[in-house]
């Protein structure tokens, strides 16, 4: 008798270049699970459109795997820990053997898949895991003495050595297999808990695979080669906005790694400095996903360096509420602001001026700007959204010195000489010439468009005031507790 497979969505959907799914379908007639998790998503604090997001690539996979003939069912485990008992339940209503999973790395995940593991055990079924997320295993890559690297230059360096290697070989498309007599279950437009996003900005997301790949083509042909100076521009679609789909594993990273490869003649350290500069982006996303493995405390919500939990963060509710809501007085921070609560989406070098805003200008602590950007991103992603709140705050691994504060003024002046990001998203400084739009309180604090608020720091002692609370902290590199 053939073994009957459960192939468990989670992070990753679609078919093409799945291992789980390849492997499960490879070994016996295949039903494919998503769980519905409102109460742990709230706890994760996942922002609406991310959701939305999610339901919406998850019709399409439905459609996907239809056509490979297998039924998709949904079940509701409203937090992880009911997960195994609905998982044994389904197993055993259809007969299942065995359940396969492509592996997540959090705290919270792992402990999930342990948990139904046990639980599956209890009726012999088996639960396999596979390294799909990822190029590398977790402790796979480590240092020289042995441990999960802390600095990503170094990471890289391994990478790249275990690249020239073997590169991470891409899974082929199962064939479609004999129909099963099991109907799928339909895809919910909505879960409780968290409002449909508008229109606007479901337009900017297409979902699906196809949409997803054509994105990734038009990038890699188009737009790779000139990446490393154009995705410092905020005003130009210089970005490949492609996280969102890797967040939800609609696209694979062995996909992007290919498509970059393509183009610039299979290499990945020479050739195209754009190219070479977007693959070295996808290994900080790998870089951050092993250090989630390596030093659990990041998903505790606890500072990568123990010793910058002394910091004397202020609780100061006014300016939080102020950069939360894009009316700062600077305008750089309130046009990224407002970008993101507009599109789920904030643009990469723009999410680092707003960090270290927060974090050293106005000195609140990096959790709350960390849960503030997970329950607005629709490419919410613990590793990568905490690593770079704590990369910005300076408490995390391979963290920018703590005495390098972007100036989001000079920053301003930089990326975006003529202001035409700002005149985007701040209409009420459309008026302004290029000279003064960057700081419109710029002349002795006097002048201003009406309806614009004034600064609610002053950029230079606040600065000072960063710096000595960081000079102030006990020294303590000992961090490998």
């Amino acid at each position: 008798m053939t073994e009957r497979q459960l192939m468990w969505f989670r992070g990753d959907l679609r078919v093409r270049d799945n291992t789980a799914l390849a492997a499960a379908m490879s070994a016996g007639p295949t039903v494919a699970l998503f769980l519905l998790s409102p109460q742990q998503w709230q706890e994760h604090d996942d922002a609406p459109c991310k959701v939305d997001f999610w339901l919406r690539n998850l019709a399409e996979l439905a459609r996907e795997l239809r056509a490979l003939n297998v039924p998709l069912l949904l079940r509701t485990a409203a937090h992880w820990r009911d997960a195994p008992k609905v998982i044994a339940t389904l197993c055993r209503e259809h007969g299942i053997t065995r359940v396969q999973v492509n592996d997540e790395y959090g705290i919270h995940e792992t402990r999930r898949d342990e948990q139904v593991a046990a639980e599956l055990a209890k009726i012999d079924v088996d639960f396999q895991g596979h390294l799909d997320q990822l190029f590398f295993q977790p402790g796979s890559v480590l240092t020289q003495s042995g441990g999960y690297f802390k600095v990503f230059s170094q990471f890289r360096k391994a990478c790249y050595q275990r690249l020239h290697t073997a590169l991470p070989a891409r899974i082929a498309t199962p064939p479609a297999q004999a129909s099963l007599d099991i109907t799928s279950d339909s895809v919910p437009g909505a879960v409780e808990g968290f409002a449909t996003p508008d229109a606007t900005l479901q337009a900017l997301w297409p979902a699906g695979e196809d949409a997803a790949l054509e994105r990734l083509t038009t990038f890699a042909d188009e737009q790779i080669d000139d990446y490393q100076v154009q995705r410092d521009l905020p005003a130009k679609p210089g970005t490949s906005q492609l996280s969102a789909y890797l967040a939800a594993g609609v696209l694979s990273p062995r996909q992007c790694l290919y498509a970059a490869l393509r183009i610039n003649q299979g290499e990945f350290e020479t050739g195209s400095a754009g190219a070479v500069t977007w693959i070295n982006e996808l290994l900080w996303r790998e870089f951050y996903k092993h250090v989630l493995v390596g030093y659990p405390r990041v998903s505790r919500h606890r500072a990568f360096r123990p010793h910058t939990e002394a910091l004397p963060w202020r609780d100061a509710p006014a300016d939080l509420a102020a950069w939360q809501q894009g009316r700062t007085g600077l305008p750089l921070i309130d046009a990224a602001m407002r970008q993101l609560l507009a599109t789920g989406w904030m643009h990469n070098r723009l999410r680092m001026v707003v960090a270290m805003f927060l974090t050293k200008n106005l000195l609140i602590d990096w959790r709350e700007g960390e849960r503030f950007f997970m329950r607005h991103l629709i490419d919410g992603d613990l590793a990568a959204n905490n690593g770079g709140w704590q990369w910005s705050a300076s408490t995390g691994t391979d963290a920018v010195p703590y005495f390098r504060l972007f100036n989001p003024i000079s920053q301003s002046q930089r990326f975006d000489p003529e202001g035409r990001f700002i005149r985007h998203w701040l209409p009420e400084l459309a008026d302004l010439g290029n000279r003064d739009i960057h700081n419109p309180a710029g002349a002795g604090g006097l002048f201003g468009p009406a309806g614009y608020p004034a600064p609610i720091v002053d950029l230079a002692s606040s600065r000072d005031r960063a710096l000595q609370a960081f000079k102030n902290l006990p020294r303590q590199e000992s961090d490998d507790e």
